[in-house]
């Protein structure tokens, strides 16, 4: 009273080889994520941090909000700027919200 497909499953056992061909697949999707998707957003992020820590006075900032202005006091250990936005309209701006740092002086793109 055995079934055929109890039978033919009888004679084939699960080697290492065929887990690891099993496997295959995930290892190559992990690994195509890793270099698409994860790596360049370390990259961006460590770039991102470099360019936060190397604000200087005078230099024109872009903040995530929108808010263009020009950096007038850097307070190293509260990690905060203060911006002027306009003549004498200053404002505090925490350094992660910084999004682009231009050089000094440079002219604002034109949309």
């Amino acid at each position: 009273m055995i079934t055929p497909a109890f039978a033919q499953g009888a004679g084939t056992a699960a080697s290492g080889a065929d887990i690891a061909l099993q496997l295959v697949p995930f290892v190559l999707i992990f690994v195509i994520m890793y270099f698409l998707i994860l790596r360049p957003q370390q990259r961006r992020v460590r770039d991102h941090q470099a360019m936060i820590k190397n604000v200087r006075r005078d230099d024109t900032i872009v903040t995530n909000g929108g808010l263009v202005g020009r950096v007038v006091k850097v307070m190293d250990e509260s990690a905060e700027l203060e911006v002027e936005i306009a003549p004498n309209v200053r404002v505090r701006v925490v350094r992660s919200m910084v999004s682009e740092v231009r050089v000094k002086g440079g002219p604002v793109k034109a949309a």
